[in-house]
């Protein structure tokens, strides 16, 4: 487990981030629900459980309670692993408390000990917060895949080097 500061705006002193476990399912698809409008399976979820890259954040204010999760992976690349950042949300009541931040920065982290030199990402072309927490990390347009979303939303392929 890995416990960072933060500086929030609602005065989190300590995020914990941690691997998923199967105990946390339930609350990790209870925010996928309440986040996406599209939300993957729970099934979908569990198939990640064991992965290195499947973390969950806990906040000294929740009673070890999941406030936020990524799931990261990597695909084969030429040779060399690309890290993938497949899902990433907040639970609404910890959002602008540095959640979001820690959980990218370990899974970043997490990617780049396993051998990937660069990561990428899709995210909603409208999902404003979402893009100015990529690009706080470097990340970059790159493409954009139109009807990415059964909506019909464009999806914006993001990219950066480890």
């Amino acid at each position: 487990m890995t416990t960072v500061s933060s500086d929030g705006a609602n005065g989190v002193a300590d995020i914990r981030i941690r691997t998923a476990e199967r105990a946390d399912l339930l609350a990790i698809h209870r925010i996928e629900q309440a986040v996406f409008p599209q939300p993957w399976p729970f099934s979908a979820l569990e198939s990640y459980l064991g992965e290195s890259g499947f973390l969950v954040a806990e906040t000294d204010t929740d009673e070890a309670r999941v406030a936020g999760y990524v799931i990261a992976d990597t695909v084969p690349n030429h040779g060399t692993p690309l890290g993938h950042v497949k899902d990433l949300a907040v639970c609404e009541e910890h959002r602008r408390e540095g959640v979001a931040t820690a959980l990218l920065r370990r899974a970043l982290s997490k990617l780049e000990s396993v051998g990937a030199d660069s990561a990428k990402l899709e995210v909603r072309a409208e999902n404003e917060e979402a893009l100015r927490l990529y690009r706080q990390f470097g990340f970059e347009h790159r493409k954009t895949i139109p009807n990415y979303y059964s909506n019909g939303e464009d999806a914006l392929v993001m990219v950066r080097l480890l």
